[in-house]
């Protein structure tokens, strides 16, 4: 008896015989790409403003980013959206942001089609599309791309990494993370850090190290086979945290302020040819003041500030170089294409006096001069959060106008450099002046691979791509643009450029649309929009202003959102969003409970009770949440219970003695007192042992990083007591119990249908 097999698409029909010896073997031949298809590595930095390498004017260190723009392309006209996640969106698709449902963070999915937080499944990424065709898939570092109440450990992972063509991940899920604490996965599962910072951990080295590793795997196991990497670092958003002999490095560079560092990086940028000789340094963004008219503690702690971002600039490119050797070492780095950019220009979420405390800002309060000196010599270490003020972010954007979140200049031209040794490249000069966006970088390595880009894919009909491949200025400096048009939008910030010229709207959180001003700049003769030529050129704004409304409606912007990813968080989720219950029951042995799924206890009345087999010889922690900047904690220790709520650095500290004998229960409830404010009383079997007061809470956001249940992990919320061995609690813990009472601002009940 023999079996007739059909297992070919052009239905070759085999014979399988009784025996081996009596059937001819047979093997489906996998997907290949053409021969000589090159290795491709894709690098994202986060938050590094156009002016911030030193091959784009800077005073920092980065001869391995300078090394490969000088023996590759480098890119003065490169454009990305405003902020990270449609960024990364875009730049994985080769898609519009708005288009494929990433018009803002992923942070919450806000129930419309261009606001979903995740990528739709009509547009395959690059690691989709690189994998049908043959190649390995990697991923390490930042991903940002899966909407935030979908995080937790059980998923769903559909828009995880590996749900979305990468084989392999290693890195954080969420929008930053503690480079001395980080809250790591691999693959599916979150895993802790490898080493602590006592021991010399950063997360940059950590993820370097992994995609070596993965490097060697590959070349050891597939040498045959070529690789997409994906490696997107924390660096350099905040908190600008670096080894502290990159902090030692850059100690006292900094004094002489940022009217003269963006002064300074101007005449290096004329001089290697990036920006026209007549370029003018943009005026001073509204709010920054002359470094010359700030006191001598503003300028003791804002230089102290960038000194932090400088080192850990620096000490990103030296991790660069590491996996450059690799490269090197391996005899692959002639036919691997390495894309590097920022995803988008430097931040303004550090506010005019920059912070050491991030959260504050997501809550919308300000950090004074006098809070950050205290912590002036942690700045830049694990022990806070630290971002720079807004004069050294336009000092990162040199030569341009405002910054990341705005669609001007400042927050969207950023440096991107593409190495390919193999390819022919025109070798006069590195420079490259053609207009391009972000959605131009997967045409260009679907190009430069050979990728056949799918009509379907996994039964999904795909959206045509909107970029176009920059190949073409490979092998010619001067070639003139392929591009004519492109549409921006962010938080209601809309612009538009179309062959030199360019219209743009600043708008104001909450207010109409109708009144914002729309400005227009001639780039061919104005590279940092300094010459607003809306009065004398009307019909020319007219016309794009127009146009820009077109673009907009052809790619899915609408409707506009202002509002901020916390704001949008706080108050809206899905039907199936964990964060949709008031009560909840956390076992013992649970995973990490991330950020975006922490039941929401902002400015409201709960309960923790903690169902435990103890005594008042028993300590640790039983619930904590939360990081440096924020959280709260309830521990036991030396017989007392207690209660720390860590509100953006000041602490509110809540115990009462425990009884001796069995305890069974011990827990917190918190009682809202006004707007913000809150009273405590903790609670042992049941009886009242002690209170407290809680002077201000959390508006949207309490701390970074998550909870979790019997211990502590990560950054440490409290300096009370030593966490650094996690402080598990010795007694048995079962559960502990959450209850939510619904006299907050944002209803946990309005969950969109």
């Amino acid at each position: 008896m023999t079996t007739r097999t059909d297992t070919s698409a052009d239905a070759n029909v085999r014979t399988v015989g009784k025996t081996y010896a009596d059937t001819e073997p047979w093997w489906e031949e996998p997907a290949r790409p053409p021969a000589g298809s090159p290795d491709v590595i894709v690098i994202v930095l986060d938050d590094v403003g156009f002016g911030s390498f030193g091959c784009y004017g800077s005073e920092i260190d980065t001869p391995n980013i300078d090394a490969l723009a000088s023996g590759g392309m480098q890119y003065s006209n490169f454009h990305a959206t405003a902020l990270c996640s449609p960024t990364r969106a875009s730049l994985l698709t080769g898609r519009n942001h708005h288009s494929i449902g990433m018009s803002l963070l992923s942070n919450a999915d806000s129930g419309y089609p261009s606001k979903r937080g995740a990528v739709t499944r009509s547009s395959a990424t690059i690691a989709e599309t690189l994998r049908e065709n043959g190649y390995s898939t990697a991923a390490f570092g930042k991903w940002h791309l899966t909407p935030m109440d979908q995080t937790s450990s059980v998923g769903p992972f559909e828009h995880w990494p590996l749900g979305r063509g990468f084989d392999r991940f290693y890195g954080f899920i969420e929008g930053l993370n503690d480079h001395f604490h980080p809250e790591l996965v691999r693959d599916n599962s979150r895993v802790p850090a490898p080493k602590t910072p006592e021991e010399g951990y950063h997360l940059s080295e950590d993820l370097v190290d992994e995609a070596v590793g993965f490097l060697a795997d590959q070349k050891s196991l597939a040498p045959d086979k070529p690789y997409f990497m994906y490696l997107a670092f924390g660096a350099a958003h905040t908190p600008h945290h670096a080894p502290q002999e990159y902090l030692e490095k850059y100690r006292g560079r900094y004094g002489h302020g940022w009217d003269a560092v963006r002064e300074q990086r101007l005449e290096k940028q004329k001089q290697l040819g990036l920006v026209p000789p007549d370029t003018e340094l943009a005026p001073r963004n509204e709010g920054v003041k002359a470094w010359d008219d700030l006191t001598d503690d503003d300028r003791l702690v804002m230089a102290r500030m960038q000194e932090s971002f400088a080192a850990m600039v620096d000490h990103t490119d030296a991790q660069i170089g590491r996996l450059v050797a690799r490269l090197e070492e391996l005899g692959t780095a002639e036919n691997t294409l390495i894309v590097l950019m920022s995803d988008n220009g430097a931040s303004q979420e550090g506010g005019l006096d920059g912070t050491t405390n991030t959260i504050a800002f997501e809550n919308g309060d300000a950090v004074s001069t006098a809070q950050n000196l205290k912590d002036l010599d942690d700045i830049g270490g694990p022990r806070n959060h630290t971002n720079y003020p807004h004069g050294w972010a336009q000092a990162g954007n040199t030569p341009l106008k405002r910054y990341k979140q705005n669609v001007h200049a400042g927050g969207i031209r950023v440096p991107m450099v593409m190495s390919w040794p193999k390819a022919a490249r025109d070798g006069s000069t590195p420079m490259r002046h053609q207009f391009h966006s972000v959605i131009d970088i997967a045409p260009t390595i679907f190009e430069a691979t050979g990728a056949v880009l799918p009509e379907s894919y996994q039964g999904i009909e795909q959206m045509p791509i909107h970029g176009e491949s920059m190949a073409y200025t490979f092998a010619e400096a001067e070639v003139p643009s392929v591009r004519h048009t492109q549409y921006f939008e962010m938080y209601g910030h809309r612009a538009i450029w179309h062959d030199g010229w360019k219209a743009v709207a600043y708008h104001e959180r909450h207010s109409r649309y109708e009144d914002d001003v729309w400005e227009l700049y001639h780039l061919e003769q104005d590279f940092s929009e300094s010459h607003d030529l809306a009065q004398t050129e009307p019909d020319r704004l007219a016309d794009l202003v127009e146009r820009w409304w077109a673009e907009a409606e052809r790619y899915g912007v609408f409707p506009l959102d202002d509002r901020n990813f916390a704001e949008r968080a706080a108050k809206y989720h899905s039907p199936v969003s964990p964060r949709r219950f008031r009560s909840y029951r956390l076992h013992r042995g649970m995973s990490l409970v991330p950020g975006g799924v922490t039941p929401l206890i902002y400015d409201r009345s709960y309960d923790l009770l903690a169902r435990v087999e103890a005594t008042s010889l028993d300590s640790g922690a039983l619930l904590a949440q939360g990081d440096v900047n924020g959280g709260h904690i309830l521990y036991v220790h030396d017989g007392t219970l207690h209660y720390e709520y860590n509100h953006q650095g000041t602490r509110y500290r809540s115990s009462g003695t425990l009884p001796a004998g069995a305890i069974e229960a011990l827990g917190v409830r918190v009682v809202k007192t006004g707007e913000r404010q809150a009273r405590t009383e903790l609670i042992c079997n049941g009886v009242a042992i002690g209170n407290g007061e809680i002077a201000s809470t959390a508006r949207y956001l309490i701390g970074w990083q998550g909870l979790t249940v019997g211990h502590a992990e990560g950054s440490p919320v409290t300096w009370d007591v030593d966490l650094a061995g996690g402080f598990p609690f010795t007694g048995t813990l079962s559960v502990v119990d959450v209850e939510l009472h619904p006299d907050g601002p944002h209803d946990v009940h309005e969950v969109i249908d």
